[in-house]
């Protein structure tokens, strides 16, 4: 890839230890690492291979997407009116004709809006494997695109004979699900740094695996030292779940499964109380927030002022986009900073705090000591939003907020481990038209279940 100067930034917000941000900035990239960080004068003499200039722009660090369903972009818009357990239960049945080929295309369009919002890396949690799906086509997806990727080896093991909530045709032999897990940590985990692929083990939900399944899951992944994830205390249904069948809170029930510490994050955490945040704090736990999910589907609002107060660490996640119905990080950064402050505090939760959440606090999430941040020695991920709209207009005395307080619709730039992906706004490495009409006959095919 050579070297690439950026330079004549607007501003420059880097994420980095003293959260500088500089007007005028520019960094010096080699291949897929940030070489420098400062001034033009602070750049190193060497011409470079190629110049990217942005005199109209604020540049970011790559935001971190830590929770999603990506598959959920086939059935966005259904169950419009129904709270976690009922919209689950609507959509299985549908979700049951997935195929391979849905799987992959699915995930394109899905890492497609993702960069397009500014986003250059993501974990996709697949927990449903019908027909021929496997977590490869996912793989083979982020691949082809371009993405940072962790994808997330989901389950269901407990069908409704057994009391779970998933039906039975869509939940797997527990021993398969475990080899299966191996098999991709053993064929794709990559832990270096720089990082393209990661594998993470990510049983559902405690609600549809067993407990036994848990600890096994989690012995599994610290024996390859992989991270483990799942979803926790959604809403209120989720929390009765478990005191009526597990005897214990959703924290507790984490903490007696070994689904605690810092290689540990779970997602949504609405229905949390005092002392099992402070138990999350304490062992290092993190959680993803995942506010516009937790809106549309009526679960409630994480306590996540309490949470970074007590020194949990917190990112971010879009969730499914069956439930959301986007995949917009910016955009759910802006959310969450608005919700907090629904709770009745207008300084709930700053701007620069939400985009600290989705940059390293995700990044802490994923285990991540190479991305969330602009300094030389990260990887050349990296975002830049064009100032000059008529949505900043009035705003530019603080572009930084200005980002998150204003609405923004898409990157103009988007750079993943030191390649372009987003120029002038549009997608470079794949044909959007295409991909969105593959996507909606995908779509069609199994919402009429052809």
């Amino acid at each position: 890839m050579g070297t690439t100067l950026v330079r004549n930034i607007h501003t420059l917000a880097t994420m980095d230890g003293m959260r500088r941000e500089i007007s005028q900035g520019a960094m010096f990239l080699q291949d897929n690492t940030i070489m420098a960080v400062g001034r033009l004068e602070d750049m190193p003499p060497a011409s470079p291979d190629k110049i990217i200039d942005l005199p109209h722009h604020i540049v970011i660090p790559g935001l971190i997407n830590t929770h999603h369903h990506m598959f959920q972009t086939l059935t966005r818009a259904v169950a419009q009116d129904k709270e976690l357990f009922e919209w689950l239960t609507s959509l299985y049945p549908i979700w049951a004709r997935l195929n391979s080929a849905a799987a992959y295309i699915s995930a394109k369009l899905a890492m497609a809006e993702l960069m397009l919002s500014g986003c250059t890396t993501s974990s996709d949690h697949l927990y449903i494997y019908p027909n021929d799906v496997e977590l490869d086509d996912t793989i083979r997806a982020a691949q082809e695109m371009g993405m940072r990727f962790h994808a997330a080896r989901g389950s269901m093991s407990v069908g409704e004979k057994l009391g779970g909530l998933p039906p039975d045709s869509v939940v797997e032999d527990e021993d398969m699900i475990l080899r299966d897990t191996r098999r991709l940590i053993e064929t794709y985990h990559d832990p270096s740094p720089g990082s393209m692929l990661q594998i993470v083990v990510a049983p559902c939900s405690p609600f549809s695996v067993s407990q036994d399944l848990m600890r096994e899951s989690a012995n599994l992944a610290r024996s390859y030292r992989v991270r483990l994830h799942t979803h926790l205390a959604e809403n209120a249904n989720d929390v009765a779940y478990s005191l009526e069948q597990l005897g214990v809170l959703p924290g507790d029930y984490a903490q007696e499964s070994g689904w605690v510490g810092e290689d540990v994050w779970h997602a949504h955490c609405v229905f949390l109380n005092d002392r099992e945040i402070g138990l999350f704090a304490r062992t290092g736990t993190g959680v993803c927030h995942c506010p516009t999910s937790n809106l549309r589907l009526a679960s409630g609002i994480a306590p996540i002022r309490k949470m970074l107060d007590q020194g949990v660490r917190v990112g971010l996640g879009v969730d499914g986009s069956a439930s959301n119905d986007s995949s917009g990080l910016l955009e759910e950064a802006r959310m969450a900073m608005l919700v907090q402050r629904a709770r009745g505090n207008p300084a709930g939760l700053s701007a620069r705090e939400a985009l600290e959440m989705a940059t390293i606090g995700s990044a802490s999430l994923l285990g991540r000591k190479d991305i969330g941040a602009l300094a030389p020695g990260m990887m050349a991920d990296f975002a830049a939003f064009r100032l000059d709209q008529i949505g900043y207009a009035g705003a530019l005395h603080d572009p930084t907020a200005a980002l998150l307080f204003c609405r923004t619709t898409k990157a103009d730039v988007v750079v993943i481990n030191g390649k372009v992906v987003v120029q002038d706004g549009h997608l470079t490495v794949t044909d959007v038209p295409i991909l969105v009409e593959q996507h909606n006959h995908a779509s069609k095919l199994l919402l009429n279940g052809d």
